[in-house]
C-alpha cells in the first residue's frame, strides 16, 4: 500500500467519524445545517483533529475553524487551503468535508516532513458554504475575505431566530466578525479540493480536473397573491388560483432554459403554498427559482426574460407577483497562474489535463475577489450529489491527494 494510499483510508475514516455527526438522531441521514447542536460537535471533532496535527487553531466571529503553520520566512505572505464542514438537508457525506480533510492531510505531512515552506499555510472550514439555513451562502468565506454584509445579522432562519442570535447560541461573536478578514495583502493565494458533483469525470475515469471557471448565479424568490375559495364552488374561469401560476411559471422556466443556444440552467427547487388544504383553492404560493450560466449576459437575459413571463402570467391570471432578487454572482474565472501550476501536477502525476467549468457555487468565488485562486474537482460516484448516494473511491481521493502535493510543492519553488 503507498503512502497516498494509507493516508487516503485515513481521510475516509475521518469521514466516516464525520458523517456519524447529524441532526438526524437516528443517523440513518446526515444533516449539519450551519449553527446548529449537530455543526458545532461536528467542528469540534475536526477541531481536535487540527490541534493534534500542530496547527494554531482557533474560531473566529462566525464560526470558522482556522488552523494555522507558519513560515519562517520573514514577510511571508498566506496560501489558504480550505472548503466547508456544512451540509445541506439529507446531504452526503463528502460535498465539503472531503476537501477539509485532505487538505488537512496535506498540511499533516508538512509538519511532519518539517517542510520549510517560503509562505504560511492556513487551513479553514468555513462554517456556511451551502446558505440552507440563512438563505445566503458563503458567509463563512465572505467573512475571511472581507465581504460579509453585517446586514446579513438580521436575517431570520424558519424558526424567526436571526442570524445573529444563531452566531451566540453556537458560541461565536458576531461584533468579532470584521476581525476574521484576511487583508488582501496577506493572502498569496487559495485552493479548494472538492468532489466534482458532476458526471463528467466518472464517465471519463480520469480522478481529477482542472477547474477553469464557475458559474454566475441569480436567485430569484417569487410570490404569487391569489385568492383562496372553495374548490367546489368557484367556477374555473373565475379562479385566482396561486399555485396553478406558479406552476404555468416553472414551466415556462424549464422550456426557456431547454431551448437551444441557452447556455444555462433553470430550477425551482423550493415551493411552499400557504393554508394548503385539499378542498382550497390556493391562495398564496412562494417559490424559488435559481438560474446559472457561465456567460455573464445569458443571465442577464434569462432573468429579464423569466422576470418579464412571470408578470405576463400573474396579469393573465389577475394575481400580484412579487419578484425579489436574493442573491445575484456574477462568473468567476479561476487563476491563469495556478491553474498552470495545477495542470502541470496533474500532468506530472501521470492524468490527462480535463478542464472543467463549474456548475455549483464554491468558497472559491468570494476568495477570487481577493486573491488568486483554483479549484481541483475529484471523480465522485455517477456524479451525484446533494444525497445520501454522494461516494467517491479511495484510488480517486489517493490520485488526488498526489497532484495535490506535488502543486503545492510547485508553488513553494515557484515563491522561493
Amino acid at each position: 500500500m503507498s503512502d497516498y494510499q494509507v493516508r487516503t483510508a485515513h481521510i475516509l475514516t475521518r469521514i466516516e467519524q464525520l458523517a456519524a455527526i447529524s441532526e438526524d438522531a437516528s443517523g440513518a441521514t446526515v444533516t449539519r445545517t450551519f449553527g446548529t447542536p449537530a455543526f458545532v460537535r461536528g467542528r469540534d471533532l475536526v477541531q481536535s483533529w487540527f490541534e493534534a496535527a500542530g496547527l494554531v487553531t482557533r474560531l473566529d466571529g462566525i464560526g470558522n475553524l482556522r488552523g494555522r503553520w507558519a513560515s519562517r520566512r520573514p514577510g511571508a505572505q498566506t496560501f489558504v487551503l480550505a472548503s466547508h464542514i456544512d451540509t445541506v438537508v439529507n446531504a452526503g457525506k463528502y460535498d465539503g468535508p472531503l476537501g477539509v480533510l485532505m487538505g488537512l492531510s496535506l498540511v499533516e505531512d508538512i509538519i511532519q516532513q518539517q517542510v520549510d515552506l517560503p509562505f504560511h499555510l492556513e487551513l479553514m472550514a468555513f462554517s456556511d458554504e451551502e446558505g440552507v439555513r440563512f438563505h445566503t451562502a458563503y458567509l463563512g468565506s465572505k467573512v475571511v475575505t472581507g465581504a460579509f454584509d453585517p446586514a446579513l445579522l438580521a436575517k431570520t432562519d424558519a424558526q424567526g431566530l436571526t442570524l445573529a442570535q444563531a452566531i451566540v447560541e453556537m458560541g461565536g461573536d458576531a461584533a468579532q466578525i470584521p476581525a476574521g478578514a484576511l487583508p488582501a495583502a496577506e493572502w498569496l493565494g487559495y485552493f479548494e479540493l472538492h468532489i466534482e458533483q458532476g458526471p463528467v469525470l466518472w464517465g471519463s475515469g480520469v480522478p481529477v480536473a482542472l477547474v477553469t471557471a464557475l458559474v454566475g448565479q441569480q436567485r430569484v424568490e417569487l410570490t404569487w397573491q391569489g385568492m383562496a375559495g372553495h374548490a367546489g364552488t368557484v367556477p374555473m374561469a373565475r379562479r385566482q388560483d396561486a399555485l396553478a401560476a406558479a406552476a404555468e411559471f416553472v414551466l415556462a422556466a424549464e422550456a426557456f432554459a431547454l431551448a437551444p443556444g441557452r447556455g444555462l440552467v433553470a430550477t425551482v427547487g423550493q415551493l411552499r403554498i400557504a393554508h394548503s388544504a385539499s378542498n382550497v383553492i390556493p391562495s398564496q404560493v412562494v417559490h424559488s427559482l435559481d438560474l446559472r450560466s457561465p456567460d455573464a449576459r445569458q443571465l442577464a437575459t434569462a432573468y429579464g426574460a423569466l422576470h418579464a413571463q412571470a408578470a405576463a402570467i400573474a396579469a393573465r391570471r389577475g394575481l400580484v407577483l412579487d419578484w425579489q432578487l436574493v442573491q445575484a454572482i456574477a462568473p468567476v474565472a479561476c487563476d491563469a497562474g495556478l491553474n498552470d501550476l495545477l495542470a502541470q501536477a496533474i500532468a506530472a502525476s501521470g492524468y490527462p489535463v480535463v478542464p472543467l467549468v463549474s456548475g455549483a457555487g464554491h468558497d472559491v468565488v468570494p476568495a477570487s475577489a481577493v486573491a488568486p485562486a483554483t479549484m481541483m474537482f475529484i471523480r465522485c460516484y455517477k456524479g451525484i450529489s446533494h444525497n445520501p448516494l454522494e461516494n467517491v473511491e479511495a484510488a480517486d481521493v489517493a490520485a488526488a491527494l498526489e497532484v495535490a502535493e506535488r502543486f503545492l510543492q510547485r508553488l513553494a519553488v515557484a515563491y522561493a
